[in-house]
């Protein structure tokens, strides 16, 4: 099972999102992100938040419509995507993504990706992806990777949370070996495969991997 959790972030960013309608999979509405997924046809498993970014109609229609929600009051510690992806996390799915957590307020997309390199840091965390019309972005620990040619040409590679040590990049128009990248580091923005696969593998730290189609 994965799970796809919807945020309200601008719907122009937002993917068509037939390819991610599986039969076992669940969907979950985060805020206005909710009224997203009703309006495209997807009645939401769960939906979390305050309610406090749709009108009153709307969110008369989500009582209506969705037996499992979980509207809590604005004055909280947590944002409503940090109650919807620690549920997540708890139904031990393969694979979490994020839709509607990019774009629109820039401190809501960076504490998005924080929370994912948080959850990266659990064990046996399930694999966190978060999506939008033109990019793809998911965090990896320290081993070695494949990764595929897709409709994303480029692919760039950023320390997260520390400095990575011992990057090596094979298959890549700009390849790595062994190489040391600092914390704040731009050296690997916009590299791409030179054929349908490539590698890459680091000994320490954290990496964010961004495929964008532009």
């Amino acid at each position: 099972m994965n799970i796809n959790i919807m945020g309200g972030g601008p719907p122009a960013l937002i993917p068509s999102l037939e390819s991610y309608r599986s039969p076992e999979d669940k969907w979950i509405g985060v805020d206005r992100g909710t009224a997203v997924l009703l309006e495209r046809g997807i009645n939401p498993y769960a939906a979390f938040g305050d309610f406090d970014s749709v009108t009153e109609e709307e969110l008369a229609f989500i009582k209506t419509s969705i037996h499992n929600l979980r509207k809590v009051k604005p004055e909280k510690d947590e944002t409503d995507m940090e109650l919807a992806l620690e549920w997540a996390v708890q139904q031990n799915p393969r694979m979490i993504r994020l839709f509607g957590a990019t774009g629109g307020r820039i401190d809501h997309f960076l504490a998005n990706l924080q929370l994912m390199q948080r959850y990266n840091e659990k064990q046996y965390a399930p694999e966190l992806k978060m999506i939008d019309i033109r990019n793809t972005v998911y965090i990896k620990s320290a081993g070695t990777y494949q990764v595929k040619k897709d409709e994303n040409k480029y692919i760039s590679f950023l320390p997260g949370t520390s400095d990575v040590s011992g990057l090596t990049l094979k298959g890549f128009k700009y390849p790595l070996e062994n190489r040391h990248i600092p914390k704040g580091s731009t050296l690997c923005i916009s590299n791409e495969l030179v054929g349908d696969y490539g590698t890459f593998s680091f000994s320490e730290g954290i990496l964010i991997i961004i495929r964008s189609d532009d």
